[in-house]
C-alpha cells in the first residue's frame, strides 16, 4: 500500500535538481493553467454569448477577487511550506497535525470569505468605479462565485499538502476533470438557458465543488504512513501547527493583498476609460494569466524543494535550487511572454470579436508580455526567501518595490494629461519588477550568509 502511494511523491532532497524541479513543476503548471481555464471559460462563453458588457462584468472582478482571496492563499502557503519542513526532516507526528490543522483552517477560510463576498460586493465595486451599466452584472456574478470558496479553499489547502511530498499530479488529474465541467456548464447555462454571468458564476461554483471532494477523497484514500492521510475525526487546529502555519502564511497572504490592492487600484484607473478599454484589459490579463501561471510552478517548485531540503539540513543544494529555479522561469517567461504578444490578436479574439477590445488588449500585452520573465524572476527568488523560512522580508520588500511604486505613479504622474493613458498605467510593471528584483537579490544574498554561518556552528557542512 505505502509503495503504491509513493510513485506519486518526488524525493527533493537527494539526486539531480534540475530534473526533479521539471518532473515537479509541469504537472503543477497544467494545473494552474486549468484552474485559470475555468476562468477563461467565463470570459469565453460571456464574451461570445452575451455581449461586451457582461464581458467586462466578469472581467471586472478578476482584481477584486484576489484581492479577497490572497490573505487566505497566502496561509495555504504556509501549510505548504510547514508541511514540506516536517516531511524533510521525517516527523511525520508534526506532519499528520499540520495537515488536519491546514484542511479545518481551508473551512474557516471559505466560510468568511464566503460571507464578506456576498456581503460586500457591490459596495466595493461601486468604490473601484465600476460603469454603472455593468455595476449590477459585475455584483451578482461576484455574489454567486464567492458562493463556492470553501470548496476554492480546500482544493488550495489540499493541493498545498500534496505538494509538500512532491505530489503535483493527482491535483491535476482532479482540475481536469472538474474543468470539463466546468465548460459543459458554461454553455448549458448560457447559450442553453440564457442565464448569462449567473450561468458562468454557478458552473464555476459547481466545478470547484468537484475538485474539492476529489481532493478530499485523495486524502482520506492516503497510507498512515504517508503522514498526510485525512481522517475527519482528527480535524482540529493545533496551536503549534497553526503559529507556525501563520508565520509563514499571513506575510505571504498580506504580500499578496498589496499586490492585489494595488491591481485594483490600477483596475480602476482602467476603468475610467470605458467599457471598451475595460473588455480589452480583462482579454489581456487573462492571456497573461496562463503566462504567469506557467512561471508560478516554477516558484512553488523552488519553495517546496527549499523548504524539504531546509528541513533534512541539506543547505548547500539550496543555493543550485535557486539557479534551476531561475533558469527555468527565465526561458519560460521569454518563450510564452513573447508568444503571447505574437499572437495576440488571435488570442484575443477568441475573447472577443470587437476590433476596439482586441486592440486595447493589445496595449497591454506588448508592454507587459515581452518583459513577463522579470516577475516570473521576482517571484522564483521570493520563493526561496519564502522556502528558507523567511516571510517577512519579501513582504515588506514587495510592498515598497512593486506595490508602493505603482500606486505613487497613480496618484502623481498618470493625473497629468500627457502621462494619463492605458499604456502609462501598463508600464508601470516592469519598472516595478526590476526594482523589486534588485532588493530580493541583496535580501537572499544576506539571509543565505546568515544560514550558512547558523549550520556552520551547528557542525553541518554549508
Amino acid at each position: 500500500m505505502v509503495k503504491s502511494q509513493k510513485k506519486h511523491e518526488i524525493d527533493m532532497c537527494s539526486g539531480p535538481i534540475l530534473t526533479k524541479m521539471l518532473r515537479f513543476s509541469l504537472p503543477l503548471m497544467f494545473s494552474s493553467i486549468l484552474q485559470l481555464l475555468f476562468n477563461a471559460a467565463d470570459i469565453v462563453v460571456v464574451g461570445r454569448f452575451a455581449g461586451d458588457n457582461s464581458l467586462a462584468a466578469v472581467g471586472s472582478n478578476t482584481a477584486l477577487i484576489n484581492l479577497l482571496t490572497n490573505l487566505f492563499v497566502g496561509l495555504s502557503i504556509g501549510a505548504n511550506v510547514t508541511c514540506a519542513l516536517f516531511s524533510g526532516a521525517k516527523k511525520q507526528s508534526d506532519l499528520k497535525k499540520t495537515v488536519h490543522t491546514a484542511m479545518l483552517l481551508s473551512v474557516y477560510s471559505g466560510i468568511i470569505l464566503t460571507v464578506v463576498g456576498i456581503i460586500s460586493a457591490k459596495q466595493i465595486l461601486t468604490w473601484m468605479q465600476a460603469p454603472k451599466e455593468i455595476l449590477d452584472l459585475a455584483a451578482l456574478y461576484l455574489r454567486i462565485y464567492f458562493i463556492g470558496m470553501t470548496s476554492t479553499m480546500i482544493y488550495n489547502f489540499g493541493s498545498a499538502v500534496l505538494r509538500s511530498v512532491g505530489d503535483t499530479k493527482r491535483p491535476l488529474y482532479y482540475l481536469f476533470a472538474a474543468g470539463i465541467i466546468n465548460v459543459i456548464l458554461n454553455l448549458f447555462f448560457v447559450i442553453v438557458l440564457d442565464m448569462d454571468v449567473a450561468g458562468v458564476a454557478l458552473a464555476t461554483v459547481i466545478s470547484e465543488t468537484v475538485s474539492a471532494a476529489l481532493i478530499i477523497r485523495c486524502m482520506m484514500k492516503e497510507s498512515e504512513e504517508s503522514g498526510i492521510r485525512l481522517e475527519l475525526k482528527s480535524l482540529r487546529i493545533d496551536r503549534d501547527k497553526f503559529i507556525r502555519i501563520l508565520r509563514i502564511g499571513l506575510p505571504a497572504g498580506f504580500q499578496g493583498i498589496i499586490f492585489s490592492f494595488s491591481n485594483v487600484v490600477i483596475q480602476s484607473s482602467v476603468n475610467s476609460f470605458g467599457k471598451i478599454v475595460i473588455a480589452g484589459n480583462s482579454a489581456a490579463s487573462n492571456v497573461e494569466g496562463f503566462v504567469y501561471m506557467s512561471m508560478n510552478s516554477f516558484y512553488q517548485s523552488t519553495l517546496s524543494f527549499t523548504s524539504q531540503n531546509l528541513g533534512a539540513g541539506n543547505i548547500k543544494r539550496i543555493g543550485r535550487i535557486l539557479a534551476s529555479g531561475l533558469i527555468c522561469v527565465t526561458v519560460t517567461g521569454l518563450l510564452m511572454g513573447n508568444a503571447a504578444v505574437f499572437f495576440g490578436n488571435e488570442l484575443l479574439g477568441i475573447y472577443s470579436s470587437s476590433s476596439d477590445v482586441i486592440a486595447a488588449g493589445m496595449q497591454r500585452l506588448t508592454i507587459i508580455c515581452t518583459t513577463y520573465a522579470l516577475c516570473g524572476i521576482m517571484d522564483v527568488l521570493v520563493g526561496s526567501l519564502r522556502g528558507m523560512g523567511y516571510s517577512i522580508m519579501p513582504m515588506i520588500v514587495s510592498l515598497i518595490g512593486a506595490c508602493g511604486l505603482r500606486i505613487i505613479w497613480l496618484f502623481t504622474f498618470f493625473r497629468m494629461e500627457q502621462f494619463h493613458s492605458p499604456e502609462m498605467i501598463y508600464i508601470t510593471y516592469p519598472v516595478s519588477w526590476i526594482i523589486t528584483i534588485a532588493a530580493h537579490v541583496i535580501c537572499y544574498a544576506a539571509v543565505k550568509s546568515k544560514l550558512n554561518k547558523r549550520y556552520a556552528i551547528q557542525g553541518k557542512t554549508a
